[in-house]
């Protein structure tokens, strides 16, 4: 009776799901030969690789919960909507996270003609130490086949690298993303935490941190920070409706570009 149950959860899930959304893969097994190649589910494809290193879908709250306690800035991005987990000899050792940008309606002023469900950006990304080297731009590389597969109108996906945390997209250049050019953000630090100034004028009669950075705004402190963007397409030819110039990658010895 559980089981029943169970399907019938899952099933009324799958129709609410959005069309924009990947599907639904049902129950899979993990893959058990070391040949890399899509893992299926017993309704869509649930992700790539092979026994030893994989993605694969998982949900939501499993993935907010990664992020929340090992990402760096300990926080989600509720608008996201694809989530894989990253699997290293069958265990649970990462996630990555894609969804709308900031400004979803933007999309078309760095790819000419983009639609709001025709890219992704990839907002959420963490991998245990215990990944051997290179995995971060593996686990890129697996989940950009299973986009591919499963979501086959993205064109293309973006990413960023935050100046703050001494991150300057070292992972994006090994995977071989575009480099299109930075812009600088305002940030305010207050009692050991950083808050986007968005949140300053945005939702003014929201709380939690909107709240808390309102309320101590006399004490605190105002920051620049660079943001690095960068591009994978997905679909080749849509690289020539790029929009923004495509850069030599940067390097922290560069100091400001």
């Amino acid at each position: 009776m559980a089981e029943i149950i169970d399907n019938r959860d899952r099933a009324l899930r799958r129709a609410k799901r959005p069309p924009h959304h990947p599907p639904d893969p049902g129950v899979y097994d993990p893959p058990t030969s070391t040949d890399k190649g899509f893992i299926k589910g017993a309704w869509a494809v649930a992700g790539f690789g092979g026994r030893d290193f994989y993605v694969a879908a998982i949900p939501a709250a499993m993935a907010r919960e990664l992020v929340t306690r090992h990402h760096y800035s300990h926080r989600v991005v509720n608008n996201s909507y694809v989530h894989l987990g990253v699997y290293f000899r069958r265990n649970l050792a990462g996630v990555l996270s894609f969804g709308y940008a900031l400004q979803p309606a933007r999309a078309g002023k760095v790819v000419e003609g983009t639609g709001t469900t025709e890219y992704l950006e990839l907002n959420r990304m963490w991998l245990a130490d215990v990944c051997p080297r290179n995995s971060e731009s593996m686990a890129i590389a697996y989940s950009f086949r299973y986009i591919r597969q499963v979501m086959p109108w993205i064109g293309w996906v973006q990413s960023f690298a935050d100046e703050r945390c001494g991150r300057w997209g070292v992972v994006y250049q090994a995977a071989n993303f575009l480099y299109v050019g930075s812009h600088k953000s305002q940030f305010l630090f207050l009692d050991c935490d950083y808050y986007h100034d968005l949140l300053v004028t945005a939702h003014r009669t929201s709380g939690g941190r909107s709240k808390v950075i309102r309320e101590g705004l006399d004490r605190a402190l105002r920051l620049t920070f660079r943001q690095f963007r960068y591009v994978f397409f997905l679909k080749p030819g849509w690289r020539k409706r790029l929009r923004l110039p495509v850069l030599p990658y940067p390097k922290p010895e560069d100091g400001q570009n």
